[in-house]
């Protein structure tokens, strides 16, 4: 009896994505809920798991695209439990063995090729191919069914070995099978390595270009003295460290005096709507975080209702989860505003693009000493510039550059915060 492996549904705004990369091998005996693939979509990329044991047949290779329901392997589920793994170990004498026992004919070649597809290649035909760099294609196999065994490789090897061609078919000692060459080495040290892009990188280019073209854009910037919020941090880590296991960063100041600017001006808490404004009475903020895979915005929710360590434990929480691939869809819908913190890449300054249709993102850069004036006297100071971009559609100046100076307040003199002014 076989399973099939389909790919799931994950929402009705997902309809297909990547098959990014396979966690097991073909004919690999798998266990059930063991992990399968990993499959990459133009939101989140989650990992498949086997729904029984047994030996698995895979039918699309990585790096194809898939569509939701589409069957992807299949699972024979009253095969024996001899992986791959085992057979590769296993002394020559015992390759013997197992190549005897895939050779034994017990039911009609014709009737078993209408059953479930076989996998072409014994396990210990596998593992010397590997070893050979032997390319299988073409073989003719003298197991079972046509099956590939471990003498066809070594005697394929032989015979590409003595030819002078790499190209040419290579006619091997048993006339009923013809062989392949070994593959050619991959080009080394190319001028170009093209590669598809991945669905969320393709999704990010979109909403990158809807929000340039549908959003009338505009960037303000100023700049922050960070002395406070850092002798703020050092004064307390230490006990806050001890209290909430967790340390308390930059990011969950910010987050305040965001929710505090929003409330202030909630004109920059609005969205456009067709012809309608819409103005937003909760405070849901997304914090961009760079994986491998892309840059993804999960959202804290409901951020005038929590504390610092609430907000550093769901930063550090969903940073962990979107870096492990394992994301959800509902963690990354319904922002109202963005924060972008392009300083723990070195970043001075720059103007960052909204997250469309939210009408305004917020950059942080890097902290740098800088020499400000402060009371007639030159001083060195950790200075920060921000930059907020803006749908002027929606916000105007007045509104935009207030909102700047109240998050500038509230980090400069963050008792704001605590008594929300």
């Amino acid at each position: 009896m076989a399973t099939e492996v389909k790919i799931p549904a994950m929402g009705e705004s997902i309809s297909s994505g990547i098959l990014a990369a396979w966690h097991v091998k073909n004919g690999d005996y798998v266990q059930k809920d063991q992990v399968l693939y990993e499959l990459e979509t133009d939101k989140i990329t989650s990992e498949g798991t086997a729904e029984v044991g047994g030996v698995i047949t895979i039918q699309v290779e990585a790096d194809e695209e898939v569509d939701v329901g589409q069957i992807i392997a299949s699972i024979d589920e009253s095969a024996v439990d001899t992986p791959a793994e085992k057979i590769a170990n296993m002394p020559e004498a015992d390759y013997a063995v197992v190549e005897a026992v895939d050779s034994i004919v017990t039911t009609d070649a014709s009737v078993e090729a209408k059953a479930d597809p076989v996998d072409t290649l014994s396990p210990a035909a596998r593992k010397a191919a590997e070893e050979t760099g032997v390319d299988t294609v073409n073989i003719s196999g003298s197991g079972k069914d046509g099956r590939v065994m471990k003498s066809d490789i070594i005697d394929a090897s032989k015979n590409s070995s003595s030819e002078e061609t790499a190209t040419s078919p290579i006619l091997s000692p048993n006339p009923a099978k013809f062989v392949a060459s070994v593959k050619p080495s991959p080009l080394q040290g190319g001028r170009e390595i093209r590669k598809k892009m991945s669905p969320l990188r393709r999704k990010i280019a979109e909403r990158l270009v809807a929000a340039t073209q549908e959003a009338a854009m505009l960037t303000t910037f100023n700049e922050v003295d960070m002395s406070a919020v850092i002798k703020l941090r050092k004064e307390n880590q230490d006990r806050f460290v001890e209290r909430h296991g967790l340390k308390l960063g930059f990011m969950s100041f910010f987050t305040k005096a965001v929710t505090h600017a929003l409330q202030a001006i909630p004109e920059v808490n609005a969205r456009i709507e067709g012809n309608e404004v819409v103005t937003q009475q909760f405070y849901d903020i997304g914090v961009a975080v760079g994986t491998e895979k892309g840059l993804m915005v999960p959202v804290l929710r409901d951020c005038d209702q929590k504390g610092f360590a609430e907000i550093e434990g769901d930063i550090i929480s969903y940073a962990k989860a979107a870096r492990d691939g394992k994301i959800q869809m509902s963690d990354l819908e319904g922002g109202v505003f963005t924060i972008s913190n392009g300083g723990i890449y070195g970043s001075m300054l720059s103007t960052p693009i909204i997250n469309y249709p939210q009408p305004a993102i917020l950059g942080l850069h890097n902290i740098t000493e800088r020499a400000v004036v402060i009371n007639g006297e030159i001083v060195a100071r950790p200075m920060m510039y921000l930059a907020l971009s803006y749908d002027h559609r929606l916000i105007d100046g007045k509104e935009a550059v207030t909102f700047l100076v109240k998050v500038k307040e509230a980090i400069e003199d963050p008792a704001r915060l605590l008594f929300g002014i």
